[in-house]
């Protein structure tokens, strides 16, 4: 099993609370399980971690931030 680089977890838990609000502690994500997304860039593997887990985007509720609202 590969140690996981300080850099893309901080990265990859920025990427897990703006995507999902949660970051991998709070999924509950050992080192093992990180390694299976350590590959990928931290937007990505957090997104593949959302999609493997059906986990629901929070921008399905809220817009993201910059998208202008017409009113």
């Amino acid at each position: 099993m590969n140690r996981i680089d300080a850099d893309w977890l901080r990265e990859f838990d920025e990427a897990m609370l703006g995507f999902f609000a949660i970051d991998h502690a709070e999924a509950g994500m050992d080192e093992r399980e990180l390694s299976w997304y350590a590959d990928l860039p931290p937007d990505d593997a957090a997104l593949a971690y959302g999609q493997d887990y059906v986990m629901c985007r929070i921008d399905a509720f809220w817009p993201s931030p910059g998208l202008g609202r017409t009113t």
